[in-house]
């Protein structure tokens, strides 16, 4: 739940952070129709600017509640595609709906619209696609520029991403929970029986290159994280990783491996402003022995950092 009392009244305009997972406009069938979160009182299971979209196969893709009055919004949004004319909505708090209760005791508020004109929705996808920040503006429609009279501004940012670099157990354990839970994960090992770990398993492999070298592509919403008990491929990796724009760099050991990682890297003349960069140990769970519990450990303390930037 998110406990949050968000309005765009008295001319004012609200302001929406999300994530692309928020949007769910990607995907194989055209959006015909959105319903997006404009207002919450109180406590609410999705965030201001949540969307779900009605595709043209019929699909739904996304969410506004945790199930309790989805089912009546996306009828309203099917109503909405066929006559052309948006309409606000109210549930919870004040809503006219007296048979739909919001379970948290909170409000929302809905706008239900058509959705974008193919060539700017062809934007917007494309934009998401290529995991680039978007700026969209909600009046009679929704819009990738300013336009007169929005009552709302989403500022939507990828998904968070994971580049697992490593080898055995840890490796395949972390990127297997990343790419189950809906993450992008790419998995790079120097070792075939961890690559074969990637099939049949939503991962992308990579082979890790000769004396560390490697070829992934790495933004600001990536992840990057080392699993290695041999540690002579760390230096490599971590050289091309720390003043890169991957917004956490990790890796596996304990103090004292960690202390001579940091001292490999500063003969190679990393500067300390990078290694201040580098976590380790990493984890919320000191002194792990698990694969898994070390997987859910790292994880939860990744996905922490993600959501105070």
């Amino acid at each position: 739940m998110r406990d949050q009392q968000i309005s765009a009244t008295n001319g004012l305009i609200a302001r929406a952070s999300i994530r692309a997972s928020d949007l769910p406009l990607a995907g194989a069938s055209r959006a015909t129709g959105l319903a997006i979160v404009t207002g919450i009182d109180g406590p609410s299971y999705r965030p201001l600017g949540a969307t779900m979209v009605l595709a043209a196969d019929g699909e739904l893709r996304g969410s506004i509640s945790s199930g309790c009055i989805d089912a009546d919004i996306a009828r309203h949004v099917a109503e909405v595609v066929q006559s052309g004319q948006a309409r606000q909505l109210r549930y919870g708090m004040g809503s006219p709906f007296r048979d739909l209760e919001l379970p948290c005791g909170g409000g929302l508020d809905i706008r239900v619209l058509l959705a974008p004109a193919e060539g700017e929705l062809t934007r917007i996808v494309a934009d998401l696609e290529a995991r680039k920040t978007l700026h969209l503006w909600l009046g009679e429609a929704l819009r990738d520029e300013p336009v007169p009279g929005a009552s709302m501004q989403m500022v939507v940012d990828p998904d968070p991403r994971f580049a697992v670099f490593g080898k055995g157990p840890e490796a395949v354990a972390f990127a297997r929970m990343t790419a189950a839970a809906g993450y992008e994960t790419v998995l790079v090992s120097p070792d075939d029986e961890t690559l074969a770990a990637a099939e049949g398993n939503r991962l992308c492999p990579v082979r890790l290159l000769p004396a560390g070298a490697f070829d992934v592509r790495m933004d600001a919403h990536t992840a990057a994280v080392l699993f290695f008990h041999d540690h002579d491929l760390e230096p490599e990796i971590l050289s091309r990783l720390l003043p890169g724009p991957a917004f956490y760099v990790g890796a596996q050991g304990s103090h004292r491996t960690a202390e001579r990682r940091l001292q490999r890297l500063r003969e190679r003349g990393v500067d300390e402003t990078a290694l201040a960069r580098l976590r380790g140990p990493i984890g919320v769970i000191p002194s792990t022995r698990d694969p898994r519990t070390l997987a859910a450990s790292v994880l939860a303390e990744i996905l922490a950092e993600a959501c105070r930037r």
